[in-house]
Order: structure tokens, then C-alpha cells, then sequence
């Protein structure tokens, strides 16, 4: 059973130190992107090792699932992992793997709901409030101009997606400013950032006593934002985007002593105002080939039997 021990221990060892070493690092909050691409890469190692060792401990477990698992290697593979040798733990082990695996979609399966319904409600206010004129057709607008007072703009996602912006956010944003807050708005949906955020949130809520999957949901809704405000930036430049950002959230409390929910804005601010340089070419390259390996290990570790009997 040595193969599900060692893709056990890869995905402890994996789901324990990459936050710490992430929350250590000095170059996320310089390469949003890269760093969402790193926790990605990360978060699928670990839940690769779970499916594996689901597996070959099924295999061992079951006769059945051994040849949906095994069926097209030959006889000689089969007996490299000693299946026979797996003894009573495999079966438990399977099923609750396999329960977390079924506990997993369900998440994720209600988390999706909840979004799509949230969407259907705002889809309704945004009628009542912006109601179609006669002779067009409701949802055909990719941008909706509410009545209102408090300056706002979001992207609400969907196979309509739109832009909604109200009155008094192009009262107060004028030019170049107004501009930003839609690029910023683009790059959430572009990115298709909302299915990030639907896969971290199911995680965290389906397994709140895995530290490294809350930490993933926190840093999502985080970095994702540091995303868009990079490409916005990127074309209406980091001034423009930082007084964008000032103007539509001064009357939010965000600047005060006592910061509301949207208490990162302030650091957002800072960051567009003071960057960093971003990392040489050749260093974002090879963090980026270092964790595209980490979904690999498992791959290659549960290979390794077959490998020596093929070799």
C-alpha cells in the first residue's frame, strides 16, 4: 500500500505548507495572475492525490473497479502494485474518499445554484428598475444604466453577461476614470473570474476544516481583484485606475478608521499608487513551469510501479 501512502502524505504535505509559503512570499500581490495560477495548480495536486489513492484503494478494495481501473494494462502492472496487499483499510479508505469526492460536487453543484439564483434576482430588480422599452426585447442590453445615488458598478455574469452602472457613478467618474472602472469590470469577465470564485467558495464550505481551502477562497476573492485593477491599469494607467477606485468607493467608509467589508480597497489604492516592478520575464516563467509539476507529481508517483515493469 505504498502508493496511496505516499500520494496521501504528497497531499498533507502539499495542502499544510503551500499556504504558509504562499503568505510568505513577496511577489503575489506583483503577480496576481500568476499567483491564482500557482493556488490552482496547487489546490489540483492535493484533490489529484485524494482521486488517486480513491483509485487504487477501489481497485484493491473491489474486483470491479480494478477492471474499470486496470483494464487496459497488462497482467503484469496489475501485480506491480500488489493490490492483494492492501489489506482491510482499502475499502473504508475508498468510500470515504469517495464520499468527499460526491460531497465535493455537491458543493460546488450548490454553490453554482445559489449564484445562478442571485443572478436571476438581480436580473429582476434590474427590469423593475430599468424596465425594457417598448419594442425591446428584456436581457439583449450588455449595459444597464440604474437610477441611483450611490455610485456603483458591477459585472453580473451569465449567457447574457452585463454591465450595470448607475447614475451617480457617471455623475462622479468622468473621462478616462469611468473608462477604468469598466476595463476593471472587463477583466472580471474575461478572465471568467465568478467560476474561480464558485469553485473556492464550495471548497471552504464543504471542507471548513481544510485550512488551505479557506485560504485559497480568501485569496481568490483578493487576487482577482488585484487582476482587474492590473488590467485596467494596464490601459488607462495606475493613477487613473487608483482615482477611479477612490471615487467610487469614499462614501462606502472604506477610507475611515473603522473600514467596512470592502476594507482591501485602501491597499488596492496604495498598490496602483506605489508598484512594485514585476518579476524578470525568466522568474515568472519558471514559477509558472513549477507549478504546472505539482498537479504532475501524483501523476507520476502513482505511475511508477507500471513504469518499472514497462521499462
Amino acid at each position: 500500500m505504498m502508493v496511496p501512502f505516499a500520494l496521501m502524505g504528497l497531499g498533507a504535505l502539499a495542502a499544510a505548507m503551500a499556504p504558509r509559503l504562499l503568505s510568505r512570499s513577496d511577489w503575489i500581490d506583483r503577480e496576481p495572475v500568476l499567483a491564482l495560477w500557482v493556488w490552482q495548480c496547487v489546490v489540483v495536486g492535493v484533490l489529484l492525490c485524494c482521486a488517486l489513492t480513491m483509485a487504487l484503494t477501489g481497485a484493491a478494495a473491489w474486483d470491479a473497479v480494478r477492471g474499470n481501473v486496470f483494464a487496459p494494462a497488462p497482467k503484469g502492472v496489475v501485480d506491480a502494485y500488489a493490490l492483494s496487499g492492501y489489506g482491510p483499510l482499502a475499502a473504508p479508505v475508498a468510500l470515504v474518499l469517495a464520499f468527499g469526492a460526491v460531497w465535493s460536487a455537491v458543493m460546488l453543484t450548490r454553490e453554482i445554484g445559489r449564484a445562478r439564483a442571485w443572478r436571476r434576482q438581480h436580473r429582476a430588480e434590474l427590469l423593475v428598475r430599468s424596465p425594457a422599452l417598448p419594442g425591446e426585447e428584456p436581457g439583449e442590453e450588455r449595459l444597464v444604466v440604474l437610477e441611483s445615488d450611490k455610485p456603483d458598478a458591477w459585472w453580473l455574469p451569465g449567457t447574457t453577461p452585463q454591465l450595470v452602472i448607475t447614475t451617480a457613478a457617471l455623475r462622479r467618474l468622468k473621462g478616462r476614470r469611468l473608462d477604468a472602472v469598466i476595463a476593471h469590470e472587463q477583466g472580471h469577465a474575461r478572465a471568467r473570474h465568478h467560476w474561480l470564485l464558485h469553485c473556492s467558495g464550495a471548497l471552504a464550505i464543504g471542507f471548513p476544516q481544510v485550512t488551505m481551502f479557506a485560504a485559497f477562497r480568501d485569496e481568490v476573492h483578493r487576487l482577482v481583484e488585484l487582476a482587474a485593477d492590473d488590467s485596467a491599469s494596464r490601459r488607462f494607467g495606475r493613477t487613473t485606475t487608483a482615482l477611479a477606485l477612490v471615487e467610487l468607493n469614499e462614501d462606502r467608509g472604506v477610507f475611515g478608521p473603522c473600514p467596512s467589508g470592502l476594507a482591501q480597497v485602501p491597499q488596492r489604492v496604495d498598490r496602483l499608487l506605489a508598484p512594485a516592478s514585476r518579476l524578470p520575464v525568466a522568474r515568472r516563467w519558471r514559477l509558472t513551469a513549477t507549478a504546472a509539476l505539482v498537479p504532475a507529481v501524483p501523476l507520476l508517483v502513482t505511475l511508477v510501479p507500471a513504469l518499472r515493469v514497462l521499462g
